[in-house]
Parts: structure tokens; sequence; C-alpha cells
């Protein structure tokens, strides 16, 4: 009897955490999509002129060139460039290992697309969206931006970044179609939980470190 009672007690129990995790997995969702909604286009019209395009990063392939998601971003934000929408790029994302280095081979393709290294800045600890947006501001010293990545990823960037006071827009980057979208949508749904979850606590990034302001030398971000 007490075994059959446990049984249901656990039964009820995770009836309600599972009540619990979908309404704070709805509330996350909802909370970043209309908070962002509004700052997002892809109309580059439609967006104000910034000092800076971010552009965040994504996976390389072993020969050095970018993935069909990351030479999007990095086209829009050449397009951004090319029309005087920006003056600066900041390229954020993940060089964790000598092995694995997206940033400087993101400023390699930029390059051989003629932009030169004084108008582009790398940030070599853009592990994950959040960082890239605190150290956006802390690091860099960034205050307006346009955010140039896909739409599954922008509304999330975008919130974190109006978190973080930064007067930021975001260029959707979806040139094409991507064989993970439908993957994507579901991991970035869940994405969303930790971002809320990170503004809400004021998470420190990874890393932080000096100050390279993105008005000054870029060369500075280079090492």
């Amino acid at each position: 009897m007490i075994e059959k009672l446990s049984k249901a007690r656990l039964k009820k129990l995770g009836k309600y955490v599972l009540l619990v995790f979908l309404a704070v997995y709805a509330l996350c969702n909802i909370v970043v999509f209309f908070s962002s909604k509004k700052y997002m286009s892809r109309d580059m019209a439609a967006l104000p002129s910034c000092y800076t395009a971010l552009v965040l990063g994504a996976s390389v392939y072993a020969s050095g060139e970018p993935s069909p998601i990351l030479a999007d971003r990095l086209d829009k934000a050449l397009d951004l460039y090319k029309n005087n929408k920006i003056k600066r790029f900041l390229l954020s994302g993940d060089h964790g290992t000598r092995s694995y280095d997206e940033v400087n081979k993101m400023r390699a393709y930029l390059n051989g697309k003629g932009v030169p290294d004084s108008v582009i800045f790398t940030d070599h600890a853009g592990f994950d969206t959040y960082s890239s947006m605190v150290r956006a501001q802390k690091i860099f010293e960034v205050d307006s931006l346009i955010i140039v990545t896909q739409a599954f990823h922008l509304r999330r960037a975008i919130y974190i970044a109006r978190k973080q006071g930064l007067a930021a827009y975001g260029y959707q980057s979806d040139m094409r179609k991507y064989s993970s979208i439908n993957y994507l949508r579901l991991r970035e749904s869940f994405a969303n939980i930790k971002a809320f979850f990170e503004v809400l606590f004021h998470v420190k990034p990874r890393f932080e470190g000096d100050k390279i302001p993105i008005t000054g030398d870029s060369r500075k971000s280079f090492d």
C-alpha cells in the first residue's frame, strides 16, 4: 500500500514539474520573441545606420571555409558596409583552441572580399551569444550596433543586447534553405530559457579582459 502511494505521489510530482517546465519554456520564448520583434528586419533600408555590425560566429570547415550559415552572415554584413550602414565589423566567435578558430577565418573571408583589417575587430571569446553581447559592450565599448545572423538566432541576440543597454537592431541573413534549420529552431527555443536567466542574474561571460574600443586600433583585437 505504501509503495503504491509513493508511486502515485511521484507521478503527481512529475506532472507538476512538467507543467512548471512548460510554463517557464513558454514564458521565456514569448518574452524573447515580443521584446525583439520590432528591432529586426530583412530590409536594409528599414535599419538605422550604426557604427558597428556584430557578426556572430558559426561553424567553419577544416578547409577554413565558413559554413553556409556563417558565409551568409558575413555577406549580409558586407552589404551593410558597402551601403554605408556601418563603419566597423565586430566578428565574435569561438577561438577556444588552436585547432578551431572561427574569428580569424571570418576575418580572412572579409579580407578576400576587399575589406581592410583597419575596419575589422575580432572577439576571440564569443563562445556563446550572451558572451558576445556582454563583451561587445564591456570590452569593445559598443553602444549601438546591427547584429547580423539568421532569424532563428536573431531574436535572442537582440533580446540579450537590449537588456545590456545596447541600442541593438537585427539584420536577417537568411539567404537560402539550411538543411538543419528545424533542429536549430528547436535548439534555439531552449537557448531562450538560458538567455532569460543569464539576463535575469547578470551572469558574467567566461572571459572579460582589457578594453579594446571599437573606435580605436583594430589590430589590438587580433591577438
